[in-house]
């Protein structure tokens, strides 16, 4: 009874650990995401904010601290840019982000452990069932940041697919009117803060590139790669071929951007053909016994009683 009562204890305590462990991981991703400007601000010094909080860090900056340390020691050296390229694209720019990330994935890697032998090592199952199911408890936390930021990066990139037509198409107008592309780039960026502020960000973020000396091209083209949309990389193609060609700059806009809707269009078409395909596996599940028995339950109630009966 009272080994019962022990073992009741650790579980509790474990699930506990592990519990606080997971939220602590969403707390540090969501203290490490910053966007680009406010990142550039940082790094200057031009925000008084930021360095507000430098002489006061708070617990979120002490516990990403101490998660950068465990994911530097258990580096083999610096991160490389396959994953700069990818939390950047989910929105974690910060300098220490990998550090942060791995070391997230090694502390949950460790909870995992932790939780399988309280839970699954005092249970009555299989040695083998036991290193499946503890097996499975580690690798999924281990691997949940990578799920975190796998969806992050997809919210993002569709969230610039969504709203880059509409600043192209502003975009259009502006040069339409006679405005400079760089006069043009700026007010579209400020026209869409009101609706897209992600999209209006990278946008300004491109633009202190250009001012710095990056060609036009270039800083497209690091825009396209921070956000994940190849759609950057095409308007940068077109930009860069109406300056050297001098043809309108307006009528490729406005083609570009109804290709852009053309190619939304079909993605929508695609999406709406998989569904039927999609909604199959549920059908069988849920619908498909329901309305059996609904249908065919009364006829076999009677073809039971006709069968008792004789």
């Amino acid at each position: 009874m009272i080994q019962q009562q022990q073992q009741q204890l650790i579980v509790g305590a474990m699930v506990f650990i592990a519990v606080v462990a997971t939220g602590a991981a969403f707390v540090m991703l969501r203290k490490a995401k910053r966007s680009g400007v406010q990142a550039r601000l940082d790094k200057t010094g031009a925000n008084p904010a930021s360095r507000k909080q430098d002489r006061n860090p708070g617990d979120g900056q002490k516990l990403s601290g101490v998660m950068g340390n465990i994911g530097t020691a258990v580096s083999s050296g610096p991160a490389s840019a396959t994953l700069r390229e990818q939390l950047i694209q989910a929105g974690y720019d910060g300098p220490n982000v990998p550090s942060v990330y791995l070391g997230t994935k090694m502390v949950l890697a460790v909870v995992g452990v932790l939780v399988a032998l309280a839970l699954v090592a005092p249970s009555s199952l299989s040695s083998h069932s036991k290193m499946i199911a503890g097996g499975g408890i580690v690798v999924g936390l281990f691997m949940l940041p990578n799920m975190v930021v796998s969806s992050k990066r997809k919210k993002r990139c569709n969230h610039i697919r969504v709203y880059l037509p509409h600043a192209i198409d502003l975009l259009e107008v502006c040069a339409s009117s006679g405005m400079g592309m760089d006069m043009a780039w700026n007010s579209v960026g400020d026209e869409m803060r009101q609706v897209s502020p992600l999209l209006a960000d990278e946008m300004v973020l491109a633009n202190l590139e250009i001012r710095l000396g990056a060609a036009r091209a270039d800083a497209m083209r690091h825009m396209a790669r921070r956000t994940g949309a190849d759609e950057l990389h095409s308007l940068a193609a077109v930009l860069v071929q109406s300056e050297r060609f001098g043809t309108s700059m307006s009528e490729a806009l406005t083609l570009f951007a109804q290709s852009m809707r053309e190619a939304r269009s079909h993605r929508a078409q695609e999406a709406a053909e998989k569904l039927s395909v999609k909604l199959m596996l549920p059908m069988l599940l849920f619908i498909f016994p329901a309305l059996v028995l609904v249908t065919a339950g009364p006829a076999f109630i009677l073809l039971y009683h006709a069968l008792g009966a004789h």
